[in-house]
This record gives structure tokens, C-alpha cells and sequence, in this order.
């Protein structure tokens, strides 16, 4: 499977941004997180939507993003609210297998990656 991210873009703090993950082969089969990497800074876990939909947030972007699927256009939204400087990065969708909580939030529990997409905010 080939996903490819897009959707960012430059922001001001407070405004909102809808990021779209989408995959060649589907997204019915494949649980999708968002991972995001800011400069100097280790790529971390940001959500995943999981196969049956169920989803999961890191607690810096828990209330104020939203991942979510449409399995009929083959596409994972991040609807991104209320942005922070600090969440400026780049930002990559990964597609994986697992359905569990503890492999979910590690970027080795997924197989297939989307080449980024940069998301920065700033006054």
C-alpha cells in the first residue's frame, strides 16, 4: 500500500488545519497513526485509527485533534484545532496491523509510510 499525506501548510496559533492520509490499496484492512517530527526532534506518535475506528490521542493533541476514516474514498483525516507553535513538524501517516494500544504509539508497529507533509504555525 502507497499513502500519501497532504493538507499542511502555514498558520497562525488558534487556527485549524485538516490534514488527509490517502492510500492506494484501501484503508478498511490497515489501522492508521499519525506520527509527527519537528526539527531536532525525535518523530513522536500523534493518533491512530485503528481498523474497527476506534482511536487514540497522545496527550499533547488529546481535545484538540481528531483522526477519523472514510473507507470509501480510501482516506484518514487528522482534523487538527486550537494549533500551537509547538506542534509545528512535519507530519507522516503510517499504515500497520496492529490494534493494540501499547505497539499503536511505536512507529515500529507500522509498515507503510507517507512521505510527509509540513504543518507550521507561527505569528
Amino acid at each position: 500500500v502507497q499513502l500519501q499525506a497532504s493538507g499542511g501548510g502555514l498558520v497562525q496559533p488558534g487556527d485549524s488545519l485538516r490534514l488527509s492520509c490517502t492510500t492506494s490499496g484501501g484503508t478498511s484492512r490497515w489501522s492508521i497513526g499519525w506520527f509527527r517530527e519537528a526539527p531536532g526532534k525525535e518523530r513522536e506518535f500523534v493518533a491512530v485509527n485503528w481498523r474497527n475506528q476506534r482511536q487514540y490521542y497522545a496527550d499533547s493533541v488529546k481535545d484538540r485533534f481528531t483522526i477519523s476514516r472514510d473507507n470509501s474514498k480510501n482516506t484518514v483525516y487528522l482534523q487538527m484545532d486550537g494549533l500551537r507553535p509547538e506542534d509545528t513538524a512535519v507530519y507522516y501517516c503510517a499504515a500497520g496491523s496492529s490494534g493494540i494500544l501499547s505497539e499503536s504509539r511505536n512507529q515500529r508497529a507500522y509498515t507503510h509510510w507517507g512521505q510527509g507533509t509540513q504543518v507550521t504555525v507561527s505569528s
